[in-house]
């Protein structure tokens, strides 16, 4: 229902996927490219629509919920310990928000989720000294870790814990055989094109890294990061999950899993050190949820023999009670204002706090998919005033990847020109064949076009009240007599 009925539009993050796509160089990109090769299908499939942005998330989404089943009955858990595993995917937000969102975030979950899942199959392996199984399920967890590294560096966080993991259990073992550095190989080899891009490119994910620190992550402290975990999962979840990891530690049931159970409690530990996100994290939470799950539903107190029922009736009830309560947040039903009134009344104002530390007025991802294509629009009515001989020269300039990426997601329906941008990924799709002698600049400071150019006007303002802060208020420039071609400009713009 929401990928057709909902007030908000494309993302800022899918815009700049969606370009990666067209501009796609699968061995020299400075970012995992499996993200724009799904992004060049989606538009194939349903062109430059809010379909395209959020059919593939869903369908990802779902394959985690059926993977955290599989958990549960690996685990030994029957029917509803694996509907309880389930359970939180359709109600905890940390589940649900980036199930509609085309970001790398949602495939993260999946290839972590399906490699922590190899890992339990593993253990049982080991258990059952299942030498075929063994082999099948390491090049299982190989194929999930490389597509992991095909799509987000993220997967040499939990690559390094199962390793730590290993380490600390019987699997150890394991070692000795060729079949984790068999595994390991065919990780590489499936995730090769992100690490030659890297080295083609001069390793441009250092500077992306060392900006991420200095502008997002100073502001994650550990006490935050801990204190997050409840509010993205749901704190009935959160305490499932906590029994999960617990159980996945100690009980005697759980022992051939022990692997999985450390691999995931190594990986808190080590992006809480390094200050990752809270929701960096979130990938482990299917494991956890379902070794949570069937703990609870073998659970036997002594002397008390119907309080077992109650616990896990009490359980769904407050899985299924915070879902709904959080369902605005968790998912874009509510027009802005609506939501925003929401937010203050449910006391959930944390849920608006952007990733730079401060606060906005709607959560930022929701902030971040609106006014994109009025943005568009407003550009085009400035370009269809241009002369003809104007619109034949003219290039549009997007001051960051979302004006930039949304720009060249709608010039189709807008007959918009050539698009460029100097920020981040952009810079390297390059500046173009034309050489700028008419440059709409969207967002940009005055001040620096007056450098490139001798007449620079205010052509309109582009108005926004609900989107994020730096995109309420853009004005788009109309920039003539060009000083130095953007040919000439291009290379100076990467130190910038």
């Amino acid at each position: 229902m929401v990928l057709a009925i909902t007030p908000y539009g494309v993302h800022r993050d899918a815009f700049l996927y969606f370009a990666m796509g067209r501009h796609l160089r699968f061995w020299r990109m400075d970012f995992p490219p499996f993200i724009a090769v799904m992004g060049n299908v989606q538009a194939a499939l349903f062109g430059h629509t809010l379909a395209a942005a959020r059919i593939f998330p869903a369908i990802e989404g779902a394959l985690i919920l059926i993977l955290a089943a599989l958990m549960a009955r690996e685990l030994g858990g029957g029917r509803y310990a694996q509907a309880l595993a389930m359970l939180p995917m359709l109600c905890a937000g940390i589940f649900l928000r980036p199930a509609n969102l085309f970001q790398p975030v949602v495939l993260d979950q999946l290839w972590w989720t399906l490699a922590l899942y190899a890992l339990l199959r593993l253990g049982r392996a080991d258990a059952d000294a299942d030498a075929g199984a063994t082999r099948w399920w390491w090049l299982v967890f190989g194929a999930a870790t490389g597509l992991g590294l095909l799509t987000k560096f993220s997967i040499l966080f939990i690559g390094f814990a199962v390793l730590c993991a290993l380490l600390v259990t019987r699997l150890r073992r394991s070692l000795r055989t060729p079949w984790p550095w068999g595994a390991a190989a065919m990780a590489f080899a499936i995730g090769s094109p992100s690490i030659v891009g890297q080295v083609r490119l001069g390793f441009p994910v250092v500077g992306q890294m060392h900006d991420l620190e200095l502008g997002q992550l100073v502001h994650v402290s550990y006490l935050g990061y801990l204190v997050s975990q409840p509010l993205m999962t749901g704190v009935a979840t959160f305490l499932l999950s906590l029994a999960g990891a617990v159980a996945l530690l100690t009980w005697k049931r759980f022992a051939p899993y022990r692997a999985a159970g450390w691999a995931c409690v190594f990986v808190f530990l080590l992006l809480m050190v390094l200050h990752g996100k809270a929701y960096y994290v979130g990938p482990i939470y299917p494991l956890l949820i379902a070794a949570g799950a069937v703990w609870l539903t073998q659970a036997h107190v002594p002397h008390l023999p119907a309080f077992p029922g109650a616990l896990r009736l009490s359980v769904v009830v407050l899985i299924v009670v915070e879902g709904i309560i959080a369902l605005p947040i968790s998912l874009p039903i509510l027009p802005p204002a609506t939501l925003a009134r929401y937010i203050v009344r449910a006391g959930m104002e944390a849920a608006t706090t952007t990733n730079r530390g401060g606060t906005d007025l709607i959560p930022q991802d929701y902030a971040d998919q609106l006014g994109w294509e009025h943005q568009a629009a407003v550009v085009a009515g400035v370009y269809q005033a241009l002369t003809p001989a104007q619109q034949r020269d003219a290039v549009i300039a997007g001051d960051n990847y979302g004006e930039a990426g949304a720009l060249e997601f709608y010039a189709g329906r807008y007959g918009l020109p050539d698009v460029v941008s100097g920020a981040g990924s952009f810079w390297y799709f390059g500046p173009g064949t034309k050489p700028g002698k008419v440059l709409i600049a969207v967002g940009t400071d005055s001040s620096l076009l007056a450098r490139v150019y001798r007449h620079v006007r205010r052509a309109a303002t582009i108005r926004s009240p609900w989107s994020v802060e730096e995109e309420r208020l853009v004005p788009v420039w109309l920039a003539t007599d060009q000083k130095r071609t953007l040919q000439q400009l291009w290379p100076s713009l990467l130190d910038q």
